[in-house]
C-alpha cells in the first residue's frame, strides 16, 4: 500500500498508543500527512500515566513513510479541537481521513460491577471520555472533511453490531459507551453519506497494545509466551493490523458500500486480502463466537 495515500490528509484524533498509534502508521506508510492528538506529550501525561506521547507516534509516522504531525489536545474541549482543524485546514485546505479512537477509559471501569456498585464519578467520566469526545471532535472536523468528495470516517470502537447487540461487554459503563460509537457511525452514515462521504464503526480484535502486553507481561517480540497463562490470547493482533484495515478502506474507491455499517479489521483482511505484521489473518470476532464464548479448546487454527 506504500504511497497510495500520497497527498492524502489524515488526523488520527487519540493516537497516542494502541490502535490509533497503529492506525496513524500505517496511514503514514501508506503516504499520508497524519495529524496525531492526544494529551500525552514529551512535556506532561494524561491521566493514565503512561510513557507513550503523540510526538512518538508522529515519529513513527514519519518513519514509516509518511508526515506525523502532533498536535496536543483535549478532545473534551471544543476550542482545542477547532484549533487543531483550524490548523490542518490553514496548512492543507483539505481532511481525507477522520479517525475516532478517543477513550482513555481503561483505568476507570470495574469488571462485572453493576451501576450501583460502580464508582459513579469513573463510569460518568468514562461517558465524558468515550462519547463526547467523539461528538465533539466530529463537529468541529466533518466540516473540513467534507469539503471535497471520497472521505472517510472510523469510529473506533470495541466489539461488531452484532456482537454487543446480544452481549453484556464488561460493564453498564463500558457497554453502554462501546454501543453508543457504533450508534454514532449509523448516525453520521445517514449525515455524511448524502454528502459524499463514508463512515463507519471499527473494531480491532483481541489487541496486543502496549497496556496488553504489559499486563501479561511480555512484549511484541515475546507475545506467545503469555499463552500458557491466557490461551485464547493466540488470537490476538498487532495494533497495525487494524491500522491497515483503515488504508484499505481510504484507498477503496467503492468504500460508501460500508458507509453506516459495523465492520472489524478481521472481516476487512479477509474481503481486501491484507495481513497483520507476521503474515497471518487473525479473525478475532468469528473465533471469540465460535470458540471462546462457548467455552471451546483454545486453539487459533483455521482463524488466523
Amino acid at each position: 500500500m506504500a504511497g497510495t495515500l500520497d497527498g492524502a490528509v489524515a488526523l488520527v484524533a487519540g493516537a497516542t498508543r494502541g490502535a490509533g498509534r497503529g492506525i496513524a502508521v500505517e496511514l503514514g506508510a501508506a503516504g499520508a500527512t497524519v495529524y496525531v492528538s492526544g494529551r500525552s506529550t514529551r512535556e506532561r501525561r494524561s491521566e493514565y500515566d503512561r510513557p507513550e506521547t503523540i510526538e512518538d507516534t508522529a515519529d513513527l509516522v514519519t518513519a514509516a513513510g509518511g508526515r506525523g504531525v502532533a498536535v496536543p489536545t483535549d478532545h473534551l474541549v471544543g476550542d482545542e479541537v477547532r484549533s487543531l482543524v483550524d490548523r490542518i485546514d490553514r496548512e492543507h485546505g483539505r481532511l481525507d481521513v477522520l479517525v475516532n479512537d478517543i477513550w482513555g477509559g481503561e483505568n476507570l471501569f470495574a469488571w462485572d460491577a453493576p451501576v450501583w456498585e460502580h464508582d459513579l464519578d469513573a463510569g460518568l467520566r468514562l461517558l465524558r471520555l468515550g462519547v463526547d469526545t467523539h461528538a465533539i471532535t466530529s463537529h468541529h472536523a466533518l466540516p473540513l472533511l467534507l469539503r471535497q468528495p471520497g472521505g472517510l470516517v472510523v469510529e473506533m470502537t470495541d466489539g461488531t453490531a452484532e456482537y454487543n447487540a446480544g452481549t453484556y461487554r464488561v460493564s453498564f459503563f463500558y457497554d453502554l459507551v462501546k454501543s453508543a460509537v457504533l450508534r454514532m457511525a449509523f448516525g453520521l452514515g445517514h449525515e455524511v453519506g448524502p454528502r459524499g462521504a463514508t463512515a463507519v464503526a471499527l473494531t480491532p480484535g483481541w489487541l496486543r497494545s502496549e497496556m496488553m502486553l504489559e499486563h501479561f507481561g511480555v512484549r511484541e517480540d515475546n507475545w506467545r509466551d503469555a499463552l500458557d497463562a491466557v490461551p485464547h490470547f493466540g488470537i490476538s493482533e498487532t495494533p497495525r493490523f487494524v491500522g491497515r484495515a483503515v488504508v484499505a478502506l481510504a484507498t477503496d474507491p467503492d468504500a460508501s458500500r460500508w458507509n453506516g455499517q459495523s465492520l472489524s479489521s478481521g472481516g476487512l483482511a479477509r474481503e481486501y486480502g491484507f495481513t497483520d505484521l507476521d503474515g497471518s489473518r487473525p479473525d478475532a470476532w468469528r473465533y471469540i463466537v465460535e470458540v471462546q464464548d462457548v467455552d471451546g479448546p483454545a486453539d487459533a487454527t483455521g482463524y488466523r
